[in-house]
């Protein structure tokens, strides 16, 4: 019994929340055609599953935010290692960095959009924008904070300095790095809805602002909570491998 309780406590908020939420929306805002119950926005999912437009808007969404991510991840990471690793292109790049770093991804859209037009180049940059910050800042700092007696020895052996990132310094930096991964993974996904939301006629965002334009707002609030549940599935699926990545590693070791 303990044990079922155990499971079932992280659920507690949400469907109190959800309760009081259909309660509200059955009594006070009864008349009301900005608010529905999530009884509604879950029979309004169920249609967009069955029309097949959930899955549609959900897979271009997903397929920019992993295509921005990814570019993002390989540009940050291998510019991270580089300034973590020199103290010289370190001091060279501040100025730039602390430049760009501190520009929203959404004041990008104009011009992304008269470089890539609508679609998914453009959404795929801005994502990339947004995420290639903290994947090249936490990186940086986990190259920061290898053992230096690792980067001795490996100086001893007279490893270049690729041979040194490759083989020395990322394998040490493997669980910051997950910290980036997964705080890059969110980032993607919320730039991505925004982006739709804002200009990009495609994906779940868009189909959010379409429900409400359309006075739908049970398909809205379906809309909101699928994209909800999206982004909660993946941190866990990240979550998941930073886990099976750090066992493989302690059983290695």
């Amino acid at each position: 019994m303990a044990k079922w309780a155990a499971r079932l406590r992280p659920w507690a908020v949400p469907l109190l929340l959800l309760g009081s939420l259909e309660l509200y929306a059955r009594t006070v805002a009864a008349s009301s055609d900005a608010i529905a119950p999530p009884s509604a926005a879950l029979r309004a999912w169920f249609g967009a599953v069955r029309d097949g437009s959930l899955w549609q808007a959900t897979l271009f969404t997903l397929g920019s935010a992993a295509l921005g991510l990814l570019i993002a991840a390989l540009l940050g990471i291998a510019g991270g290692l580089l300034l973590g690793l020199s103290r010289r292109a370190d001091a060279s790049s501040l100025l730039t960095v602390e430049l760009l770093r501190p520009i929203p991804s959404v004041a990008l859209i104009p011009l992304a959009m008269l470089v890539f037009g609508f679609g998914l180049r453009m959404e795929t940059a801005v994502i990339a924008f947004a995420a290639f910050w903290p994947m090249l800042i936490l990186t940086r700092s986990a190259v920061r904070q290898v053992e230096p007696r690792l980067l001795e020895v490996s100086r001893v052996l007279g490893l270049s300095a690729w041979q040194r990132g490759w083989k020395i310094v990322l394998p040490a930096c493997v669980p910051r790095l997950f910290v980036a991964l997964r705080l890059g993974v969110a980032i993607a996904l919320v730039v991505a809805v925004t982006v739709e939301i804002a200009a990009n006629p495609h994906g779940m965002g868009y189909a959010m602002m379409i429900a409400q334009q359309s006075l739908d707002p049970a398909l809205m609030l379906a809309w909101l909570g699928w994209i909800g549940v999206v982004g909660y599935a993946i941190n866990a699926l990240a979550l998941k491998l930073q886990q099976r990545v750090a066992r493989a590693m302690g059983q290695a070791a």
